[in-house]
């Protein structure tokens, strides 16, 4: 994918590997898989130089034959792409410009089963790819841990707690239920997209190493916190050190670092590469291969503990990701889902869901920093972080109600509960607190506490025209849903999947 990389020349899966991702299709999905050893890890990933000549590859992932056009990168190295569209087993590609990507990625026994190339061990329909940073010696991470491939379960062997990680969802008798779960279904992240989005972060990791070469990049925010839709970016967040850094100065002056990178030497894979100088700087980008875009901040690492912090609240309660996606889905077609336009932005969202679930007179969801606080120190080493929602089991709550009833109860309780100017949301909590006194959160018309380091995560509705405007698509929204049961009426379905 990138320049000097160490997939170039790599063959393809060995047929001993293939047989044991048959092994893991195999297993029933509550039981945790197996790690795989740093050789099953480099016999994995697959060079483009010789997949695209590669028999065997061509055999399993096309149905008709590419002609290989030769483009050379600064070291020298070829790597074979094609500019011809290829046809595909399966589901229909998103596009015909991943070639590259597309020829990395193979397909095992079923065309309708889709292996994470990164992680041939999990056998899960979605989500289940967890991306951790290659082992190498950091002050950071004490210990080193399995590289790239690693996942949020212990392995088979030591799995000493029964965590079922099956993804159930809810049964949906009434309409407005049922339209609730399609629409999720219609618009989740699927395995195919978050694969995209790890085989970037293990070539960016690789070349920006290069700078920095104790930085570990992670994948986090949407992608892997169990919320994520067809249209999520990736969010990465570069690790330097293990101290603190000053946004304002040292994180972006890394950052310019990474966006000359991405202008130069990996132009022809990165492109539009920008640097956002907000409180925590970004540099956003375009994946040419993926097709994917990203925002990379720098040691912005309350963003990787709250990750799996969220992850963990999305699969404890099988009701939780469909409201979570459906409000997402909701809040951006009524163009108030934009940070950078003073609205609220997906996280906020996320954490308001939860809030109002955590509230109900028969909560669906607990406070886990609360329930578990061991589980989720802010101090914990980040390299256990992704270890963390696999030993919390599943919350069994007495509330049945439904997913319609659920989402009709989240709008009127912002719409007409919720104390806006006295009251702050507090996941960590589970409940609404006073707001504070301080100087950061005077003068603010939403509250959100970000669970683990107390900031406010509304901070960018700045403005009481905006502020109104939500409150007032709240207000509509509930008195709407509440008359006629239908979510076309507040969300049409069209509009909803335009941009799944």
């Amino acid at each position: 994918m990138f320049p000097n990389s160490s997939n170039l020349g790599c063959s393809p899966f060995h047929p001993k590997h293939q047989q044991q991702n048959i092994f893991f299709n195999k297993l029933p999905i509550n039981i945790a898989p197996t790690l795989l050893s740093n050789q099953q890890i480099i016999d994995a990933q697959i060079g483009f130089q010789n997949a695209a000549l590669s028999r065997d590859l061509l055999s399993v992932n096309l149905a008709t034959a590419v002609t290989p056009q030769t483009l050379t990168y600064g070291n020298g190295s070829p790597v074979h792409t094609s500019s011809a569209p290829v046809s595909f087993r399966g589901r229909k590609r998103l596009s015909e410009q991943s070639v590259p990507y597309d020829v990395k990625r193979q397909r095992f026994d079923s065309p309708h089963h889709e292996t994470t190339v990164v992680n041939l061990a999990v056998p899960l329909p979605e989500e289940h790819t967890y991306s951790f940073p290659s082992s190498t010696p950091s002050p950071l991470f004490n210990t080193r841990y399995v590289p790239d491939l690693s996942v949020c379960v212990p392995p088979l062997q030591d799995s000493s707690f029964p965590y079922v990680t099956e993804t159930t969802l809810p049964v949906a008798e009434d309409k407005l239920s049922q339209q609730v779960l399609e629409l999720f279904q219609l618009c989740q992240q699927q395995t195919s997209d978050l694969n995209k989005k790890e085989l970037c972060r293990i070539e960016l990791q690789r070349e920006i190493q290069r700078i920095f070469p104790k930085s570990r990049l992670f994948l986090v925010g949407s992608s892997l916190n169990g919320f994520g839709t067809r249209s999520s970016d990736g969010d990465l967040c570069l690790v330097v050190k293990d101290e603190p850094v000053n946004q304002k100065t040292e994180a972006r002056h890394m950052l310019s670092l990474v966006q000359k990178l991405f202008t130069t030497k990996l132009s022809c894979y990165i492109e539009r590469p920008q640097l956002i100088r907000a409180k925590v700087p970004i540099v956003k980008f375009r994946d040419k291969v993926s097709c994917m875009e990203f925002d990379l901040n720098v040691n912005n690492i309350v963003g990787i503990r709250n990750t799996f912090l969220l992850r963990t609240y999305a699969y404890i309660e099988k009701r939780v990701r469909p409201l979570v996606v459906v409000v997402k889905k909701w809040a951006s077609f009524h163009d108030i889902n934009d940070a950078s336009r003073g609205t609220l932005n997906s996280y906020s969202l996320v954490l308001m869901v939860l809030h109002y679930l955590q509230t109900l007179p028969e909560p669906i969801l607990p406070s886990l920093q609360k329930k578990y606080p061991e589980s989720f120190d802010p101090t914990m080493q980040l390299h256990l972080v992704h270890q963390v929602p696999c030993t919390i089991p599943p919350y069994l709550s007495k509330n049945e109600s439904s997913l319609g009833d659920l989402l009709i109860g989240f709008f009127k309780y912002y719409a007409t509960e919720f104390d806006w100017s006295h009251q702050m949301i507090s996941v960590r909590e589970a409940k609404a607190i006073p707001r504070p006194d301080g100087i950061a959160w005077r003068n603010k018309f939403i509250c959100i506490e970000e669970p683990f380091d107390g900031t406010n995560t509304a901070r960018a509705v700045h403005e009481k025209q905006k502020f109104d405007f939500i409150k007032d698509e709240f207000f509509r929204s509930w008195q709407m849903l509440r008359n006629k049961k239908n979510l076309n009426s507040i969300l049409p379905l069209r509009a909803a999947l335009q941009k799944k």
